[in-house]
């Protein structure tokens, strides 16, 4: 089930750049840059209410975000959605028809497991879900 959008991702080309100018816009600075290599990104997060914004910038040229980029430009990138238990969505969201971008979550920012729903079942809205890892 989906709780809340957990935050909506920006593909940015320059996340020093990029952090200077929402810090602007927001009114406050980022509380953490994290770096994803199985993605191949940098990641910063800003805090809006519930709500994080995290800037995305390709560490290299062969990862989503660098495609993306080239492809779109900067921009918003996708909405990713807390859900209690990422596995049984996974499974509700292919019987429904949806397509998954990889048949497992991978770790991702910010201590959460991830998995990505294909755009072209999601009338091209890239739509991330997110759990929290629980340290036991």
């Amino acid at each position: 089930m989906f709780r809340k959008i957990e935050h909506i991702g920006i593909a940015v080309k320059s996340l020093e750049n990029s952090n200077t100018l929402f810090s602007k816009l927001f009114g406050k600075d980022h509380y953490k840059i994290e770096r994803v290599e199985s993605e191949g990104v940098s990641t910063s997060f800003f805090m809006l209410g519930e709500t994080k914004i995290e800037l995305v910038e390709a560490t290299n040229e062969n990862s989503a975000i660098a495609k993306f980029i080239e492809k779109k430009g900067e921009g918003i990138h996708h909405i990713a959605y807390d859900v209690e238990d990422i596995y049984a969505e996974m499974n509700r969201l292919k019987s429904e028809g949806f397509e998954l971008i990889h048949p497992e979550p991978k770790r991702g920012a910010d201590n959460k497991l991830i998995c990505f729903l294909h755009p072209k079942t999601t009338n091209g809205v890239l739509v991330e879900l997110c759990q929290e890892i629980q340290n036991s």
